[in-house]
């Protein structure tokens, strides 16, 4: 009974993921003002390297240097995306944040294509950017949008790493290592801006909310539902996240988007869905 009681289907599962990963945004975001972003980063990524040590307990000793060499860049630029992210959403609105960050893996599913229809979904994808640019709406940070691309780029770089360590670890070990380095790249900021001073045990819960919300339960789901579905139908579900994030935001945080932000989260949504769906298998 127990089995069948957390059976969630894949597509449901999808999509819990991305809602669980964008309230855990919106509980950083309300952090910030009280331990800063680089303070939230910290706890969020520390407890869940914990979490993830716990539950995998890699073996750090068995670890070749072949895998050690893509496994530490792969943790480095976890923790760093994380980190540059946060910075962004400290300045800008999260849904604009995701959206500008979706360039980075939208870059990669279409990147050394030739074809046609792929520059149609470059130059969509750009017209989002376009909107979003400080030029339309004078509270859009220009450095907040910087760090989004920022983060966009680390995204990328964390695909390729994740699936070249993906071919030489175990799944869960990987995650797990990787996670561990992402920590120590980021703890040093938090004790650097002194946010983590100013941690209460209030506070300490709803970091291990966020590290929850943000890591844990996504990463549980996804596992489950990249099990079931096809690879091109969890990207074209991924690929839902700007929306979801804007919703989330407006939930949570009340952060409203002009209608050009709007516009360039749709755009960057169908050029998202529409690169999966016309990508070469």
């Amino acid at each position: 009974m127990k089995n069948k009681e957390f059976n969630i289907p894949p597509i449901p599962a999808v999509l819990l993921a991305i809602i669980s990963v964008q309230s855990g945004a919106a509980i950083a975001k309300s952090l910030f003002p009280t331990i800063g972003a680089a303070g939230t980063a910290s706890i969020r990524i520390g407890i869940s390297a914990l979490i993830l040590l716990l539950v995998y307990r890699p073996n750090l000793k068995e670890i070749t240097p072949k895998q050690w060499k893509i496994v530490i860049p792969y943790g480095l630029s976890l923790g760093a995306m994380n980190l540059i992210f946060y910075l962004a959403i400290e300045r800008i609105p999260i849904g604009l944040a995701v959206t500008l960050e979706f360039m980075g893996p939208l870059s990669v599913a279409i990147i050394g294509s030739r074809r046609l229809i792929d520059y149609c979904w470059v130059l969509l994808a750009a017209a989002g950017i376009v909107l979003i640019a400080p030029w339309t709406n004078d509270r859009v940070d220009s450095l907040g949008v910087i760090f989004a691309l920022l983060a966009g780029a680390l995204w990328a770089a964390y695909i390729v790493l994740g699936g070249k360590v993906s071919k030489i670890m175990n799944g869960g070990q990987a995650v797990a290592t990787g996670m561990l380095f992402a920590a120590i790249l980021i703890l040093p900021f938090g004790f650097y801006e002194n946010g983590l001073a100013n941690l209460t045990p209030k506070l300490l819960g709803l970091g291990i909310a966020l590290a929850l919300l943000s890591s844990a339960i996504p990463f549980t789901l996804e596992m489950k539902a990249l099990g079931q579905l096809p690879p091109r139908t969890f990207s074209i579900l991924m690929s839902l996240e700007p929306a979801a994030a804007s919703i989330c935001a407006f939930i949570f945080l009340q952060e409203n988007l002009s209608f050009y932000e709007i516009m360039a989260v749709v755009c960057v949504v169908i050029a998202s869905v529409g690169s999966t769906l016309t990508a070469k298998r």
